[in-house]
Formats: C-alpha cells, sequence, structure tokens
C-alpha cells in the first residue's frame, strides 16, 4: 500500500529547471536510497515529499494522518531544556498518563473518590502499558548512546551544543517519535563509525518507510532495499540496496547505448535507402519508409555526468621507513594526553586507515606528524627523502579570500591557460576559476583541495576525511586514485568502501591507546571478531574456575530470574482483572486488585535491583 505517490513533479528557480516529469511512489515499509551529484535536486525533492516546499508543477498525494519527521543536513533545535528534558517531549501523552495513573492512585486512598477512581484506574493502566509506558525512558537513553552521546552530555543544556550535535539530537529525536515516513538528508555526516553502524542496524531493523539521502555508499548497502538515481532532472528506480544499483546501473546504461546505436544504423540505412530511390521505381517503398521513419520515437544518447579528472603521483622516491615513533603519546598540553601508541612502522607503499571515535585524537595524530602539534612524550620520525601532502577535513589551507585561480597558483605557477585547463579536470571551467573559496559549498572546497594536492608531488598523503562533502562518483574516481598512488598514505576516514579499497593496515584509537591491525575493513572486522570469540572463552573458562561462590551468585540469579519472571506474569494478570473489574464496576475487587498491583510492581522492582547487582558482581 503506497503511503506517498506523486505524478510528474517539476522544480524550477527562475530559468534553472532542477527536474521535471518526476514520477514516484513510497509503499509502507520500503526503506529508499536517493542519489545522485551534488546540485541535481535531492534536498529539493525531499522538502517536497515533507510539504517543507512546493512543486513548479505536479502534485503530491500523501495517505491520510501520514506522520513524515524531516531531517535536514543542519539542524537547529532552538530550546532552553536539556537534551534529555528535549526527548522527553517526544512523550508528552505517555507523561499525561503516567501522571493520571499516579492521580488515581492518590484518589484510591480517599475513601470519597476510592470507587471512581478505581473504575478507571484498571483501563488506564492497560492503556499506559499497552503503549510503551514503562518503555520510552529506556528508549532514550538507548538512542541518545547509540548516536554518540556518553551520560554526562545527555543532562547539558541544548543551547551549548555545536551545530553536529545538534543535528544528531533532532536525529535522535525523530527516530524516537517513530513517524511513519522518515526523510534523512545526509544523517551519517556527524556521526563517528559506532554510531553510523548503530544507526545502520536500527534503521535496518525499523518498520516504517525511510528515504535517506547519504553519499556513504557502506551505510546505503546495509539500509536500503531501493534506489532511486537523480541525474538529468530524471528519476530512476532501482531494485536493491546500493552495491545492486550500482551493477544495474552500468547494465541499463550499455544495454540502453546498444539501443540507441541500433536506432542510429536503422535511421542511416533508412536515410540512404530513402535517397536512391525516392525519385526512382520504388518511390512508394521509400515514400512509405519515410514515412514510418517520421513516426519513430528518436532515442536519446545515454548521458554521463561529468566527473572529475583526478590524477596524484609522485617522482619523488623516498626511503623505506616512511614514519617510525616509539613511546609516542598524542596529545595537547595542559590536557590530559588523548592516547598512546605502541612503536609504529609505516613503510613505503603501505596504506594505513586511522579510525576512532570524535575526538579520540585522528586529527591531532595527523597535525602531530605535520608538526603542527607536538607529541607530549616519546619520539615520531619522517623517513628519508619523505614529502608530505596534507588534506585537512575541514579545508583549513584554503584562503577564503583567494579565488580558486589564486590557490592553485600559490602551489606552482603555472600559465594562465594551463592552469584554467587543469582546474577544468576538476569540474571548474569558465569563470568559475575566479570564484572565492569562502563563497565555495564544501564540495567545491574539496576539489579544490584535492587540486592542490595534485599538484604537490608529494610521497607521503595525510588525509583527513577526504570523502567528505564529495558526491559518491566523485568519491569512486578518488578511491581508484589512490589505490593506484606510488607513494605513502595515512588517512582518517569513516568511507567503510574506501578503507576497504585503500587499506593495508587499520589503526584503531580505542579506550586512550592506538591498536594495529594488517589487512582492510573487511579483515579488522574477522580480526576483531576472532578477538571477541577469544575473549568470550577466556571468561567462560576463568567462570569455570570461580568455584562455590561462583555458582552460588549464578544460582542466585537464576532464582531472581524465575521470581522476576513471575512477578512479571502476575503483573499481566492483574492487569487483565483491574480491566475485567473495571468493566463490571466491582469496587472492592477494584481497590483489592490495585493495591496488590502496586504491591506486586514494588517487589518487582526490588528484585530488578538486586538481579542488576548481581549480574555486576
Amino acid at each position: 500500500m503506497s503511503i506517498v505517490t506523486a505524478n510528474e513533479l517539476a522544480k524550477s528557480y527562475g530559468a534553472q529547471d532542477v527536474f521535471w516529469g518526476v514520477s514516484l511512489r513510497i509503499a509502507r515499509g520500503d526503506k529508499v536510497a536517493l542519489v545522485g551529484r551534488n546540485g541535481t535536486g535531492k534536498t529539493t525533492l525531499l522538502r517536497i515529499i515533507a510539504s517543507l516546499d512546493t512543486p513548479t508543477a505536479g502534485r503530491v498525494y500523501r495517505a491520510r494522518n501520514l506522520r513524515i519527521a524531516y531531517l535536514p543536513q543542519e539542524a537547529e533545535l532552538p530550546s532552553q531544556r536539556t537534551l534529555y528534558d528535549e526527548m522527553l517531549t517526544v512523550f508528552t501523552d505517555l507523561r499525561a498518563q503516567q501522571a493520571e495513573l499516579r492521580r488515581l492512585e492518590q484518589q484510591m486512598a480517599d475513601p470519597a473518590q476510592r470507587e471512581e477512581a478505581m473504575q478507571r484506574y484498571g483501563e488506564a493502566l492497560q492503556a499506559f502499558e499497552l503503549a510503551g509506558g514503562y518503555r520510552y525512558e529506556s528508549e532514550i537513553k538507548m538512542v541518545l548512546a547509540g548516536l554518540g552521546f556518553p551520560q554526562e552530555e545527555q543532562h547539558q543544556p541544548l543551547s551549548i551544543l555545536s551545530g553536529g550535535q545538534k543535528t544528531r539530537a533532532l536525529l535522535a529525536k525523530l527516530l524516537l517519535s517513530e513517524p511513519d515516513l522518515l526523510l534523512l538528508d545526509e544523517p551519517t555526516n556527524h556521526l563517528d563509525l559506532a554510531a553510523t553502524q548503530w544507526l545502520e542496524e536500527y534503521l535496518a531493523n525499523w518498520r516504517g518507510s525511510l528515504v535517506v539521502v547519504a553519499h556513504d555508499r557502506y551505510f546505503l548497502d546495509k539500509v536500503a532495499g531501493r534506489v532511486w538515481e537523480l541525474a538529468f532532472g530524471r528519476l530512476e528506480d532501482y531494485p536493491g540496496n546500493y552495491s545492486r544499483y550500482s551493477t544495474l546501473r552500468v547494465e541499463r546504461m550499455e544495454r540502453r547505448l546498444a539501443e540507441y546505436e541500433a536506432q542510429r544504423k536503422h535511421i542511416e540505412k533508412t536515410e540512404d535507402f530513402i535517397r536512391r530511390y525516392m525519385a526512382g521505381q520504388r518511390t512508394k517503398e521509400a515514400q512509405g519508409r519515410q514515412k514510418r521513419l517520421d513516426r519513430l520515437p528518436r532515442l536519446e544518447h545515454p548521458r554521463e555526468a561529468k566527473k572529475i579528472s583526478l590524477s596524484i603521483e609522485t617522482d619523488l622516491r623516498g626511503g623505506d621507513l616512511v614514519l617510525v615513533t616509539e613511546h609516542l603519546t598524542i596529545g595537547y598540553q595542559p590536557d590530559p594526553s588523548l592516547f598512546t601508541c605502541p612503536d609504529l612502522c609505516l613503510r613505503r607503499g603501505e596504506r594505513a586507515a586511522l579510525l576512532g571515535p570524535n575526538g579520540s585524537g585522528k586529527t591531532t595524530f595527523l597535525k602531530t606528524v605535520i608538526g603542527q602539534v607536538p607529541p607530549l612524550d616519546g619520539l615520531m620520525q619522517i623517513g628519508h627523502n619523505v614529502k608530505l601532502g596534507y588534506l585537512a577535513q575541514a579545508h583549513e589551507g584554503l584562503d577564503n579570500a583567494k579565488t580558486i585561480l589564486d590557490e592553485i597558483l600559490e602551489v606552482r605557477n603555472l600559465p594562465l591557460e594551463k592552469a584554467r585547463g587543469f582546474l577544468g579536470r576538476f569540474l571548474f571551467s569558465g569563470d568559475d576559476v575566479f570564484k572565492l573559496i569562502g563563497d565555495l559549498s564544501g564540495g567545491e572546497r574539496s576539489r579544490v583541495a584535492l587540486a592542490k594536492l595534485t599538484l604537490e608531488g608529494a610521497n607521503f598523503l595525510l588525509l583527513d576525511e577526504p570523502t567528505n562533502y564529495l558526491d559518491i562518483a566523485s568519491q569512486e574516481i578518488l578511491e581508484e586514485v589512490l589505490a593506484d598512488f606510488n607513494g605513502t598514505i595515512l588517512f582518517v576516514s569513516h568511507d567503510r568502501y574506501l578503507i576497504n579499497a585503500l587499506a593495508t593496515h587499520v589503526w584503531i584509537i580505542e579506550d586512550g591507546e592506538l591498536r594495529v591491525y594488517d589487512g582492510n575493513y573487511s579483515d579488522y572486522e574477522e580480526q576483531r571478531s576472532r578477538e571477541q570469540e577469544a575473549r568470550g572463552k577466556r571468561q567462560e573458562a576463568r567462570g569455570k574456575k570461580q568455584g562455590t561462590r561462583s555458582r552460588r551468585r549464578e544460582a542466585r540469579a537464576d532464582e531472581l530470574e524465575e521470581n522476576i519472571a513471575g512477578l512479571e506474569a502476575r503483573l499481566a494478570a492483574l492487569s487483565e482483572e483491574l480491566v475485567a473489574a473495571s468493566v463490571a464496576q466491582d469496587v472492592e475487587s477494584l481497590r483489592e486488585l490495585g493495591l496488590e498491583y502496586q504491591r506486586v510492581d514494588e517487589e518487582l522492582q526490588q528484585l530488578l535491583a538486586q538481579w542488576a547487582e548481581a549480574g555486576t558482581a
């Protein structure tokens, strides 16, 4: 069943047509990835579906009472509440039900109000339970923790959070609201790897409908069951996840090109026949072919968007050892250290991916390598004849007051026409080269930074989130170029596709330490899985050696679990009995059942606390 349909949508801004003839359908439970180049109108289409923008032509039909939630790329939460209190606003109705139950409990203690209160209490309690009244607070904590908010941040005022944190906070609020249709515009932009993986799992198991714009290919593979591609003003639908779309798209393009070429040859052959025989003995046949040719719908030549033409090479050959550390500690004075390192040795031609949570020190490590931040302790040495090339995450090396052309000429004094031709390879043509850096979008700044990097001739590249702000097509080109680079690479990235394609080693920061794994991201996951399995076996072995005390604790935990299950079953039965007594208007039974429900619930809470304590003992 469709919850949203749209027919022949078009959107224009003045003389600029963004898209036209777009028709779509979203069924209940659909998980759709919306992909396309930057500037093709993906955000505009999401906003039209969400009723936040209006199409120039066409119409959107939405199911009655459809609840839609929309996450923009940069969100605001203008509120004086704390983060946790803002999440509580999602459950206003439940909290009102909870307050009503407390009020009814107080009335039941008053003989003058007991009869009426007890009649209403059973039904109110059942409605509260069915609506998830005993779960909402744990859900809030689970979602906030999953999206990277530790306990100490959950009670901070929203007003002091960064822009990225506010976007994550809004995402948490939307997930907790459980809308019928969730529209997400780049939800992973402000998430570290752990939070992205959590969101993948959450959305994959979510029962609502979803349309998501994202440049994270791994994320789209995990979440999407359909792909919409918006290109050249048109929307095309593909079944399957992103990897399936990539395969089908190539096949579709090849088929259309073959059909176009076949038609072109047919037209040429027919036109040749017409020219030769129109004035001869076969005039009628030629005229017939001309009529059929005039009625023939002409196929368009399949179009491909322009791609950046990127090449990163070096003629500089350095020593075999590129980066060596001893007893290294990373951080800033006078603050505590961010993390310590084992003795590292990165050799020529190797490519290390540096991973870790936000704030763990990844960028600081790169800045330590390039000499901007001194190590807190230990030694770091760059190898012989090694030239560094650094790509900053926020493109700090770009001067907002300069033009694109100025930035390129600062690296290498090229003739003007050659410089403009070079920038054309990065999709800056005509007067684009005179744009100020401060006026560029994130994607355009990324392309300028990459253009500068290609001119530097470095043989050791340090890249901080190199695929940020790049559309997927540009990411794939960069991936291919870096895989062919004949130097050494140390890169920070959340892009697991990129890590899988490039990394020969994974360096991951966890709990204040850097750990080294051989291979790419898939290899790292396999090694971690083996480590966890081995850890589980060690814990099992230790458990067998703990003796009588451990067995007693386990027996106590089992006993508590059995008693808890019995009390939970009793609460469920009491809830049904309360409803039946309320329907029968049996005041005395309602009073007795209500008191017993309170007693059983209190006993259950005590046993749950004991069970939690036994589990951590």
